[in-house]
């Protein structure tokens, strides 16, 4: 079995200021690791550093260059600070579709099955965002009010930008 090449290049942790409302941190990925990456089909990635890792995405800007958004929580979990210069070590995600659900929201699931069955129709992508909504509060008394919140909206139709099915 052959195993998915891995690319090691130092890096800043930078502060997105291209726009007021969005704050974020990204790393900056190499044009030649980018289009290596996307020549392969990979857009979900592994991200190590300091022998910790991180799932991210490859996104790009409007100057055609490629990043990687990670939020202060990913930051803290990697071991480093914002303005950090760090190595980093990216690969292929061997698994790109898989989305770790907080515990929280499993348990608030498995209280109401309507919720659950709907979740279980996103796409990867929604799965993570609604994941990172609830993961991103720092109490756990805010992700649990987090995920029943959510639940409660999957099953009521209103999440934000919810349609009602058809009666």
């Amino acid at each position: 079995m052959s195993s998915a090449p891995v690319f090691d290049f130092p890096a800043p942790i930078l502060k997105n200021r291209d726009h007021p409302d969005w704050t974020f941190h990204y790393l900056p990925v190499p044009p030649d690791v980018a289009d290596a990456l996307l020549a392969s089909g990979t857009r979900r990635v592994i991200l190590e550093v300091n022998g910790r890792e991180a799932k991210r995405a490859l996104f790009n800007n409007k100057d055609g260059e490629y990043h990687l958004v990670v939020g202060l929580t990913v930051l803290r979990d990697l071991g480093v600070q914002p303005e950090d210069v760090i190595v980093a070590s990216l690969r292929t995600d061997p698994d790109p579709n898989t989305v770790e659900i907080p515990p929280e929201f499993e348990e608030a699931l498995e209280h109401d099955a309507a919720a659950a069955e709907r979740f279980a129709t996103f796409s990867p992508g929604k799965k993570r965002s609604v994941a990172s909504y609830i993961t991103q509060a720092k109490r756990e008394e805010t992700r649990m009010k987090r995920a029943y919140e959510i639940a409660h909206k999957l099953s009521s139709y209103t999440l934000h930008g919810d349609t009602p099915p058809d009666s």
